[in-house]
């Protein structure tokens, strides 16, 4: 892999970075292996002024989730030396997992962070795509707020085929990468690059092994099926084989606040004689969320972050 470029200016293509913040949440096509886990995360780690703030793993899904921050260029320079590690490392030719996937790095969102604007995130994944294809040969589809064909807004859409579709998919003329080949990569696939606002990925697990009632009642919640507002979902099975697991993004948790996400599931399965078994963050979440959860639960009518004792403490 071609060293990578470490001056880094700031601006990105004439637009001011000074002071922006970027949240990156690249999705990798790998859960199982650790060594190579550990790897990817060294990679990212070779950066500096990066900041590497979690990491999630599923075997299940084969797929890790790595949370990293830091100024745009320097999370620009850390994702590409994340692909060109993964590229090396991941073949999806050989690669199983329930969790829907187009490439050995699925998806990278990028998420403005404090006053950081969305243009930031726009102009960073139109370049980090551009560099990304010309440097591996890896078509690159653009979502989101970056997305630059309507069809293409929804991550859903993009993904839709997975790996083993593309072929054939992109032998459509509506589905041209944005950058590089019209093939996908042998083993790579295409990865989509987003900018997005924040969102929260959380999995929730149902004490049964009938996967129809998951899918029931993601199908019940989503959005898109007239449920909840902002909420994406599907049902898929765990490593248990009495436990199934609803897997939900809140794309805006303002919409819908994720403990109402909770209380509707937990309604809907009760329905079916089953009850939640379980739950799991992926990546980080809003305070926010956190606070009104806890309003809720306490039954305060509001909670704000200047009520929390830590938040008086001198930094």
């Amino acid at each position: 892999m071609p060293p990578l470029q470490q001056t880094r200016p700031d601006n990105i293509a004439g637009v001011k970075t000074s002071h922006s913040v970027v949240e990156a949440v690249p999705n990798v096509s790998e859960g199982c292996r650790s060594e190579v886990i550990d790897e990817l995360a060294a990679t990212i780690q070779t950066v500096s002024d990066v900041n590497l703030l979690d990491i999630h793993t599923d075997p299940t899904h084969n797929r890790s989730v790595f949370t990293l921050m830091g100024p745009p260029n320097a999370v620009k320079d850390a994702l590409i030396a994340l692909i060109g590690c993964s590229l090396e490392r991941i073949d999806l030719r050989n690669h199983t997992g329930v969790h829907p996937r187009i490439g050995a790095v699925d998806v990278i969102p990028l998420v403005p962070v404090g006053t950081t604007a969305m243009a930031i995130c726009v102009t960073l994944a139109t370049e980090l795509g551009h560099e990304v294809a010309s440097r591996f040969g890896l078509p690159i589809y653009l979502y989101g707020e970056a997305a630059r064909v309507p069809e293409r807004r929804r991550l859903e859409q993009v993904r839709r085929g997975e790996f083993e579709g593309l072929p054939g998919k992109m032998r459509e003329p509506a589905w041209n990468p944005d950058f590089g080949p019209s093939l996908p990569h042998p083993s790579g696939g295409a990865t989509a690059i987003g900018a997005r606002r924040v969102l929260i990925a959380f999995n929730i697990n149902l004490n049964t092994g009938d996967l129809d009632i998951a899918r029931r009642i993601a199908h019940v919640i989503r959005a898109s099926s007239g449920g909840l507002p902002a909420v994406k979902a599907i049902g898929v099975p765990t490593a248990r084989a009495d436990v199934v697991q609803v897997s939900i993004n809140l794309v805006d948790p303002k919409q819908t606040a994720l403990h109402h996400v909770v209380e509707t599931v937990a309604h809907e399965a009760r329905r079916f004689g089953v009850s939640i078994q379980g739950s799991e963050l992926i990546g980080l979440l809003p305070a926010d969320s956190v606070l009104d959860a806890a309003a809720h639960a306490l039954r305060l009518d509001r909670l704000t972050g200047v009520r929390v004792l830590e938040s008086h403490l001198p930094r």
